[in-house]
């Protein structure tokens, strides 16, 4: 039996909790419905340097945390019911390597763009750059909406 390219299709979208983050989730999912693809909506931790002065000043559980900023971003993006086909993941990793090492294995990464507005805003942040020049599968970065869009998307809920 064949297997169909909607069967392995994966876009891998990396989550912070930012504004851009929700709309690459969103957009993510606007793409995968056509296709048949899963959404892996995947957020990033790692260990500081200094773990051991963290835990002594009791700044811990960073997976917990950042579980508990992928819940929060899916909410944003998709309300009370999560699509069946978005897939929640905690990784531990650095997030620019983490998603281009993800890149090998998926169709597409989708990853927001936080823009500071100015010269600043014409730059890509270091993750997105990073995935754009050494992912190994197309690469979607997606900007925060505008405020008129932000506002447009909260009536439509």
């Amino acid at each position: 039996m064949e297997e169909s390219a909607s069967d392995s299709a994966m876009f891998v979208v990396g989550v912070d909790g930012s504004e851009a983050s929700v709309e690459a989730l969103r957009q993510a999912q606007r793409l995968a419905v056509p296709v048949g693809a899963k959404v892996l909506a995947t957020a990033y931790w790692d260990d500081p340097q200094v773990y051991a002065g963290y835990v002594a000043m009791g700044i811990d559980r960073f997976e917990e945390r950042v579980m508990i900023i992928l819940n929060d971003a899916l909410e944003q993006a998709f309300g009370q019911e999560i699509p069946p086909n978005v897939i929640p993941r905690v990784v531990r990793g650095h997030p620019r390597d983490s998603l281009i090492d993800a890149s090998r294995h998926a169709d597409m990464i989708v990853v927001g763009r936080r823009g500071h507005g100015g010269f600043g805003g014409l730059l890509l942040g270091s993750v997105s750059s990073a995935c754009v020049a050494h992912a190994h599968c197309p690469v979607l970065v997606v900007h925060s909406p505008d405020k008129d869009q932000r506002k447009s998307s909260r009536e439509n809920v």
